[in-house]
């Protein structure tokens, strides 16, 4: 199972939210570059990148951060956070990114996640965010009534990269991942599944691989030291294949 070690972007800075909330931020680091290379010397081969203002914004807001990850590492990067437009999806791509995470407007807007999966085929997840299995939107200020693995159903025909599954609700609060919802998804989807949310201990890691998941994101844990990356890797299996080619 692939482990992807996030970095969390919030007016330039490295941060974590709790719950996804705004109000409750801590600052990790200052320099996203020296992070992002601080994982990889770690042994992370992959990296989990959010734009939290340009989540909340709608648009891109810490492009120079993402440029300066892109460029101080040689590992796969991801990268979600107000991803809204055609535009905006090719300039990140041409920065170097793996894959980007598309949450808000796949879900408003269907039809046009849909065109764009197809022109950048194996590029574009989709980045379901849950709050008591509803799909929450917009940096996770809004909660819609549609239910998580019904948009995941709706999308399965396009040629998604990945499902990057988060539930809110044990996003930064180093409570153990929703395993029973995390095995709802999966039995639902066949295509690569992302686990995100709560993961904080290596038997948690050990629990999602046990699932079938192809790869688990985790945050707080890493940062403040509950979890390490060689103990992440270790209860994964090491077995770290990339579902994205950078």
């Amino acid at each position: 199972m692939e482990i992807w070690p996030a970095i969390d972007l919030r007016g330039g800075n490295c941060v974590r939210l709790v719950q996804g909330d705004y109000g409750r931020e801590t600052v990790f680091g200052r320099d996203p570059a020296a992070m992002a290379r601080r994982w990889v010397s770690d042994g992370a081969r992959f990296l989990h990148l959010v734009d939290l203002d340009g989540a909340r914004e709608g648009r891109s807001e810490n492009r120079d951060a993402v440029a300066a990850i892109c460029s101080a590492v040689d590992i796969p990067c991801e990268l979600g956070g107000g991803i809204r437009d055609e535009a905006t999806i090719r300039d990140l791509l041409e920065l170097g990114l793996a894959r980007l995470i598309v949450g808000t407007r796949a879900l408003k807007d269907p039809a046009w996640f849909g065109r764009m999966c197809r022109e950048f085929p194996g590029r574009l997840a989709v980045g379901i965010d849950a709050r008591e299995g509803w799909v929450a939107t917009d940096g996770w200020l809004e909660t819609s009534r549609l239910a998580a693995v019904d948009l995941a159903n709706r999308l399965l025909e396009e040629p998604l990269a990945a499902i990057i599954y988060t539930d809110i609700a044990r996003d930064g609060m180093m409570s153990g991942p929703n395993l029973e919802a995390m095995a709802q998804m999966r039995d639902v989807v066949d295509v690569p599944l992302i686990a995100s949310g709560g993961v904080t201990t290596a038997d948690d890691v050990r629990q999602l691989a046990a699932l079938g998941m192809e790869g688990c994101i985790i945050g707080r844990a890493l940062y403040e030291g509950s979890l390490t990356l060689q103990a992440a890797l270790a209860a994964a299996g090491d077995d770290q294949r990339s579902a994205a080619s950078k």
